[in-house]
């Protein structure tokens, strides 16, 4: 049963009333990294010259110019927050109402909500050709595809459509976590036939979002830009449309194409005619495709994406002015590809021409089989074309979605195309050492700053203040970059400022800058930080802890090196040097912003002092703190010595900048409700006013997936009574369950407690069994579940299982005794490592155990539920096939028991529960999928190996190529490789087998039994003997191969493959690489393991 738990209409708590009668002053909101300086701002503010990021713009654009908004934001991305924000507050779009923004999830069937809406009987047909719109990133195009897919067959009677996508991706296997992603655009719009324009900066992202708002109008259209980085760039951007001007454009240039269109005007056509429209209308001179670089090069980069573009326009035009004979092709619109625009836009003395290519990760980049989708597009418009003065080869280089780019490694990339024939990114680190360096910022006329600190630090927000503070210069142009990196000291943030007297475009990390702030020494051990610092720069440091001779005990070697070496100056910042910040820790912000202009333009002057009260509102104590600063800012002569030291230890190679995995800082500690035991009076009002308390009966509520109820139809042991194995084959009656289950798949068993050891665990701790408690649900922590301490020590706590370091640190805040919770602790932390790993391993100790070691430890019953794990479900693979045994499942399982030191048996926990069952038995079960699949043809063969349990879904397969034999289809062979101790003991289904080995379905049984002769023999041996079926099975006839069972034989097995592929390819007169075929094999759903 749940109940939810109503919000409260009495008074306030304590803590709420202290919030309420708190008078101190503000501080520094940052309510998201998508907006300028993470602050809110009206839609009606949008106008002119101002700070803003190009995500903003982009939502502006969409917000006003669309009928409905279908937002799909994963996490802390913020693909939405300024639209749902003006949607709250009612600012009309450009037809006078408010844009409705619909934040959606992105799963299965994501966009279809669109499609019902633009097709529904009710829809407004006055707003037929109002502009539909998504807001996504490049993560959710796979599940949009099938609704993007009938958009594009239904776009001549639909409205409008254009999806804004951001250019990132989450890679969980990537080294920097977030990924800029434009190949799932590129290969969607290709596809599919959609429309796909580009944004190269900031600076034009509200221009390009507004031209693929018109350009949906002929065919739908994909604006992809860079998300991870321009996207949340707070930058200054000069010619900003405001929402008047954007709805005039947008209706004066729909009005100018809406004349007659000629019966043979392409597509192509179509798009170059709307092309000039718009850049005369806006007085623009944007092209297709942009030339920067030498006037007659010899070779040519043609590169598409935001960054990509932006960098190597700079980098080709610097490397030209200093002879160098390049240049680059930026892809503005990719889609249609108009290729006479293309070649107009070559130079005809170009002889190479290298397209750089996204793909998605490095495998791509190392098959020779991937190509880019861009070097597609380039090759077939050079191959084609008519113009024979374009005679340039065409090279692919590659680069995974991970790859991050600076000047230096775009300039190696101009360098090396002089060099070599072929190659391709993963070749130029990005510091691109041994190349030429590349300057592309005037360090005369730019100023550039970063913050480094831990996020949970109290001055972490001080950047955003600083760089709204710099903005307030009119003549100034200011930028601000703010990354996350989770993974490291529990989350560290870095800020990256530049302050120029021109525009900035500057999508990259300093790596020269004039002063660093570094909030935490331990970020010294994780980066290279100093090697950020121009020589001659400034390091302010956050060490008020640390006296200056202590300094070199507390700074790595290496960093007092570069700073005696590089002459950088140092300064300290105390915080408790400051009276007001010793009162208020929460003041430190200020004391950084302070400390920082003091360092980095030579004091704080009065306007300075009045805007950064206005952006704090700390009025009374900022003077006050401004007076501090001469006292908590010190500057210490570094030691010439410094520059000279060596080290025993080889220092390590730091990164200079952070692996950006988050836009935002994650929450560190999550709140628990309590868990409250509750009289039986209490479910009883829950059941008969199920309203009011909001009850919902539920089977097993406690469990996130759905379950059915089977009854245990057929338990028999396996192996003989006298063998020390008991291996066993249950079988459940699905009766009218309703449950269905495919080959290979597992079945869940969300097993129960001994019932004796939870009566006796009640009885020694004091428990009433019948008391009902209240447990918040691991779903959703609003809804609580109501179970008697029986129902909840059967189901749901797993008090006999292995605790976890932290239940010892948890358990020790409820001893009395103070050797306890010595003990306790220590056990708990690092100094107890060696002490806790026997307890788990050889002792295994149970949380059970541990109450009673304890006794002073003695917390109630709704701790015991908050410190101990739930029960987990446990899934083994489904032994049958469900067109053979429709009404039921089996399962094979092996009993896990030991006896411990003390000489007690252990069992473990499922298997027991499994084993002791009798028939008529009800289980809670649920289904699993599983990467067992079948391959798509029957004729396909099936090389199988199973060590000992690992047999169970290899009788599911057997059983079904039967059942396809007997229909009457044709099926491949199948190869039967089975690996256990002894014959008479363990040769578990052994009967069967051989049964359908001669019927004709098993084609090769293999037997492997190691210990029924002198030598022992395993199941690689078997397939070793057999080497000839497997190639002629696995290679010729391409079949699939599955392992399943325990890890250690993977090696052995994968090697007996690979001797496979290479006699296979000696036969041929090949040359292969077994372990990239193994590979390759893998993709293809054709090398399955499931180990354990």
């Amino acid at each position: 049963m749940h109940l939810q738990v109503l919000e409260s209409s009495g008074p306030a708590g304590p803590e709420e009333s202290d919030r309420a009668n708190d008078t101190s002053l503000k501080g520094f909101n940052q309510p998201s990294p998508s907006l300028p300086f993470g602050q809110d701002l009206p839609l009606s503010s949008i106008a002119g010259p101002t700070y803003l990021t190009a995500q903003t713009l982009i939502q502006q654009v969409a917000y006003t110019l669309s009928d409905k908004l279908f937002t799909y934001s994963p996490g802390t991305y913020d693909l939405d927050v300024a639209a749902k924000k003006w949607c709250s507050e009612d600012a009309p779009n450009a037809y006078g109402y408010s844009t409705k923004v619909l934040s959606m999830e992105t799963r299965t069937g994501s966009a279809s909500i669109a499609l019902g809406y633009i097709f529904s009987n009710d829809f407004d047909l006055k707003k037929r050709y109002f502009p539909q719109t998504i807001l996504a990133s490049s993560s959710s195009l796979h599940s949009l595809r099938p609704a993007l897919e009938q958009l594009s067959l239904l776009h001549s009677v639909a409205s409008p459509f254009v999806a804004h996508i951001a250019a990132v991706d989450f890679a969980g296997g990537s080294s920097t976590g977030l990924v800029t992603d434009y190949t799932s655009a590129l290969s969607l719009a290709d596809e599919l036939g959609f429309g796909l324009v580009s944004s190269f900066s900031a600076h034009e992202s509200q221009h390009m979002s507004l031209f693929a708002t018109l350009l949906s109008n002929i065919v739908p259209t994909i604006h992809v830009y860079d998300g991870l980085h321009v996207g949340v760039e707070t930058t200054r951007v000069i010619d900003v449309l405001d929402r008047t001007e954007l709805h005039n454009i947008y209706k004066s240039v729909l009005s100018e194409i809406s004349g007659p269109v000629k019966r043979y005007t392409n597509v192509e056509g179509q798009l170059l005619r709307l092309w000039k429209v718009f850049n005369d209308e806006l007085g623009t001179s944007y092209r297709l495709f942009d030339y920067q670089g030498c006037s007659s090069p010899d070779s040519v980069l043609v590169v598409f994406g935001t960054v990509e573009a932006s960098l190597a326009s700079q980098v080709a035009s610097d490397l030209a002015r200093e002879g160098n004979k390049v240049g680059v092709l930026t892809v503005r619109v990719y889609r249609p590809f108009v290729e006479e625009e293309f070649l107009s836009m070559l130079p005809k003395t170009v002889q190479k021409i290298a397209v750089l290519g996204q793909v998605q990760d490095y495998r791509a980049v190392t098959d020779s089989a991937v190509s880019s989708c861009l070097y597609t597009d380039v090759l077939a418009a050079i191959t084609f074309s008519d113009s024979k003065s374009v005679a340039a080869s065409v090279i692919d280089i590659k680069y995974p979605r991970e790859q991050t780019w600076n000047p230096q490694s775009i300039a190696a990339l101009f360098y090396d195309l002089a060099r070599k024939p072929g190659l391709h990114a993963k070749e130029h680190p990005s510091n691109a050492q041994g190349y030429p360096q590349v300057k592309l910022l005037d360090l005369a006329n730019v100023r550039q700053y970063s913050f480094w600190d831990v996020d949970e630090s109290t001055s972490a927000k001080a950047s955003l203040v600083v760089g709204q503070l710099l903005s307030k210069d009119s003549t100034s142009n200011v930028s601000v970059k703010i990354g996350h990196d989770n993974l490291v000291q529990g989350g560290v943030i870095k800020a990256d400022i530049r302050d120029s007297k021109t525009t900035l475009e500057a999508s990259y990390p300093v790596d020269n800058a004039d002063v660093v702030y570094v909030g935490d020494t331990k970020l010294f051990c994780e980066y290279s930080i100093l090697r950020t610092i121009k020589s001659g720069g400034t390091l302010l440091l956050k060490a008020g802890d640390v006296k200056d001779e202590e300094l070199d005990q507390k700074l790595p070697v290496e960093v007092q090196r570069q700073l005696a070496s590089r002459e950088i100056k140092l300064f300290i910042v105390d915080p408790q040097a400051s009276v007001a910040v010793k009162d208020n820790s929460g003041l430190e912000t200020i004391l950084t912003e302070l400390a920082f202009l003091h360092v980095a333009r030579n004091g704080v002057n009065a306007t300075d002092l009045r805007e950064l009260t206005a952006l704090n509102g700390y009025t009374d104590v900022m003077e006050s703190i401004c007076k501090d600063v001469e006292k908590a800012v010190r500057q210490v002569d570094v030691p010439e010595g410094w520059g000279t030291q060596t080290s025993e230890e080889k220092s390590p190679l730091l990164p200079v900048n952070i692996d950006m995995n988050s836009f935002s800082a994650f929450e560190k500690i999550e709140s628990e409700p309590p868990s409250l035991l509750r009289t039986w009076q209490t479910a009883a009002k829950g059941l008969a006013f199920k309203e009011a308390y909001g009850t919902t009966p539920a089977l097993r509520p406690d469990l996130s997936v759905k379950t059915w109820t089977v009854h245990v139809k057929e338990n028999r042991r396996l192996t003989p009574l006298d063998y020390e194995r008991n291996v066993f084959h249950i079988e459940f009656d699905l009766g009218n369950s309703g449950l269905e289950y495919n080959i290979g798949e597992a079945l869940g068993i969300h097993s129960e407690n001994d019932d004796t050891q939870v009566r006796d665990f009640i009885e020694f701790y004091g428990l009433q069994s019948n008391e009902i408690v209240e447990i918040p649900s691991r779903e959703d922590p609003m809804l609580l579940e109501n179970r008697t301490v029986y129902q909840a020590l059967m189901q749901n706590v797993d008090i006999f299982g292995r605790p976890p370091k932290r239940f010892y640190e948890a358990l020790s805040e409820f001893a009395s005794n103070e050797k306890e919770c010595k003990e306790l602790l220590t056990l708990g932390g690092p100094e107890g490592a060696k002490e806790f790993k026997r307890r788990a391993e050889i002792d295994t100790i149970t949380y059970a155990d541990v109450l009673l070691e304890f006794p002073s430890a003695h917390p109630d019953f709704h701790d015991i539920v908050r410190i101990v794990n739930p029960m987990k479900r446990r899934e083994y693979s489904i032994a049958s096939s469900q067109v053979v045994t429709p009404n039921s499942v089996a399962l094979m399982i092996v009993v896990v028991g030991w006896v411990d030191p003390k000489g007690r048996d252990r069992f473990g926990q499922a298997t027991r529960y499994l084993n002791a069952l009798r028939v008529g038995a009800p289980v809670t079960v649920s289904v699993k999928p599983s990467v067992m699949k079948l391959p798509p043809k029957p004729t396909q063969p099936l090389i199988m190996a199973g060590l000992g349990t690992g047999l169970a879904p290899f009788r599911a397969f057997v059983q079904y190529r039967a059942w396809q034999k007997a229909q009457g289809l044709d099926i491949g062979s199948v190869l039967l490789y089975m690996g256990s101790r002894h014959q008479r003991e363990e040769y578990l289904y052994g009967e069967e087998w051989e049964a359908y080995q001669d019927a004709g379905v098993i084609t090769l049984l293999g037997r492997a039994f190691s210990r029924d002769q002198p030598e022992k023999i395993y199941i690689q041996d078997r397939m070793r003997q057999t080497l000839g079926d497997i190639v002629q099975a696995y290679i010729e006839e391409e079949g699939a191969f599955y392992l399943c069972g325990p890890t250690w034989p993977v090696p052995d097995v994968t090697e007996v493959l690979q001797e496979a592929i290479a006699a296979d390819a000696r036969t041929l007169g090949r040359k292969v690489d077994p372990r990239k075929e193994i590979e390759k094999l893998k993709d293809e759903s054709r090398y399955v393991l499931e180990v354990y």
